[in-house]
């Protein structure tokens, strides 16, 4: 029977690193994973979507012991290639119910992959699988975007994100549906390819309410990973939840 990668297939997997440089800088992972090690105490941590490992593979260095929960077996493949992975669990299966084995003090999901889950019912079951996971007074952690509705002007259903000379990318709205489709176009050896990724938008007040019915409170959110205090005018989040 074959396996499902979802829209992490091979040729995806194979240029996901550099394509995710900019985000893989040390100015950007140290901060992340110093509040997770801090948040993971002398806990075990999940990661959900684990994917090529950007967070765990720094995150276990730093001596926390790190799982994760991936659907895409190129992408798990390209973790396992690298150095440092032997001391890493891996579950293959989608992170919205998918169990792994033992018990959590951290269940972290980073980089809008929450998204990534394109119904409510998935979005919600998967505060349930993280809440399953965690043991008493266990933390579950979601670094996202804050939708970008207020900049879109009456009418107007596509919002540039990214121009520049090898890659121009546009996410499309679908308002009623609160359904997202970022468009890439990237020049690879002198010609543009087009990908394009569905997912699921979600609003900071709709994420606490799906915490608490997984029985989990809100307790911080931040602009991002420094803590940056989180107001009206943020564009992303770090929000903590915990299982009393």
């Amino acid at each position: 029977m074959s396996h499902d990668d979802g829209y992490f297939d091979a040729r995806v997997a194979a240029g996901y690193d550099e394509s995710a440089a900019e985000v893989s800088t040390p100015e950007v992972v140290g901060p992340m994973v110093d509040l997770l090690a801090e948040l993971a105490g002398s806990g075990r941590a999940l990661e959900l979507g684990i994917g090529t490992g950007r967070i765990a593979l720094p995150l276990a260095r730093r001596g926390v012991p790190v799982h994760g929960i991936e659907l895409s077996m190129a992408m798990a493949d390209r973790l396992r290639a690298k150095r440092g992975s032997e001391g890493i669990g891996l579950t293959i299966g989608d992170f919205s119910t998918t169990r792994a084995p033992g018990e959590f003090s951290l269940v972290y999901l980073v980089y809008n992959t929450i998204g990534n889950l394109t119904s409510q019912e998935a979005q919600v079951a998967c505060f349930r699988n993280a809440a399953a996971h965690l043991g008493r007074n266990g933390r579950f952690v979601i670094e996202v975007g804050v939708p970008a509705l207020q900049r879109l002007p009456p009418g107007e259903r596509v919002r540039p994100f990214a121009v520049s000379d090898d890659h121009l990318g546009f996410d499309e709205y679908e308002l009623a549906g609160q359904g997202l489709v970022s468009h890439h176009f990237t020049l690879v050896d002198g010609r543009w390819e087009r990908s394009a990724l569905p997912f699921r938008y979600v609003w900071p007040a709709e994420l606490d309410l799906m915490a608490q019915l997984a029985g989990m409170r809100l307790q911080h959110r931040w602009a991002g990973w420094k803590r940056e205090p989180f107001t009206a005018e943020s564009q992303q989040h770090v929000s903590v939840w915990e299982k009393p």
